[in-house]
């Protein structure tokens, strides 16, 4: 890696199950010279990315949450899905999930959460695999070929255990048949209880950004009747994709490659 890829790389390890990182703990994750993770930090922190707490140690700065305001105020699919899935929530009393491709996981820009929030539903800023659930299948099953084969090649054993394909033909074969559906359905596939329905979003070229989900408790909600919100979210995910497409006060938003 590069020198810069090292040091933005020390904001990955900040979670939230670990959010205090002391300047050691740091030094030895980084498993470079102590004066070469000096020098990152200081620039981390100046820069507004990285504060500094009691005893030598670091949270994440305030510039990350200045970020993350200008990015709910600019994302094209943050801006035409946020009112959209609100609308879904209200319509079904259920909770709605925006989600986006982010290299080789799937990550959720915005929860609208409905009247009873399964516990360890995916929030905003969370990434998942993009093998498992339907807000990641429903992105999975629009997927270019030749990124196709390079998600098979890294995660086929996961592929399987999600029922999607114990070989290169019955993978493809699982994802042609989410996409004649329109949609995916799971139950229990990431989180035990949660059933959901994720449907693709487009940009104006044709090409998946992401998925529009709804999910709700096991314990709730018998599937077979949470199945019957299908075409809603279907026809959600139309608009949304349509939205996005439409708006031309932004540059066309391009597919996010993997990585």
């Amino acid at each position: 890696m590069s020198s810069l890829e090292r040091m933005l790389g020390l904001l990955d390890v900040f979670t939230t199950e670990q959010p205090i990182w002391s300047s050691e703990d740091l030094i030895r994750h980084l498993g470079s010279p102590a004066s070469t993770c000096y020098r990152y930090l200081k620039v981390l922190h100046t820069s507004g990315y990285l504060a500094r707490v009691a005893n030598g140690s670091y949270v994440l700065g305030p510039r990350i949450m200045e970020l993350d305001r200008v990015s709910r105020e600019t994302d094209p699919v943050y801006i035409a899905g946020s009112p959209i899935a609100q609308r879904l929530t209200h319509d079904t009393g259920q909770s709605s999930l925006l989600c986006i491709l982010f290299s080789d996981s799937v990550m959720c820009v915005q929860q609208a959460p409905g009247r009873d929030v399964p516990t360890r539903l995916f929030s905003r800023g969370q990434r998942r695999p993009l093998v498992a659930g339907a807000s990641a299948k429903a992105i999975l099953a629009h997927l270019p070929m030749h990124q196709l084969r390079i998600l098979y090649a890294r995660h086929a054993e996961a592929i399987a255990q999600v029922g999607l394909g114990r070989d290169w033909e019955g993978f493809k074969l699982a994802l042609k048949q989410i996409r004649q559906a329109g949609y995916s359905m799971t139950v229990g596939d990431y989180n035990a209880g949660i059933v959901s329905i994720g449907a693709p979003l487009f940009n104006r070229e044709g090409e998946v950004l992401g998925s529009l989900a709804l999910a709700a408790s096991t314990s709730m909600i018998k599937a077979e009747d949470f199945r019957d919100f299908a075409p809603l979210v279907v026809e959600a995910a139309r608009q949304v994709s349509q939205q996005i497409g439409s708006n031309e006060d932004v540059v066309a938003l391009p597919a996010r490659a993997l990585g």
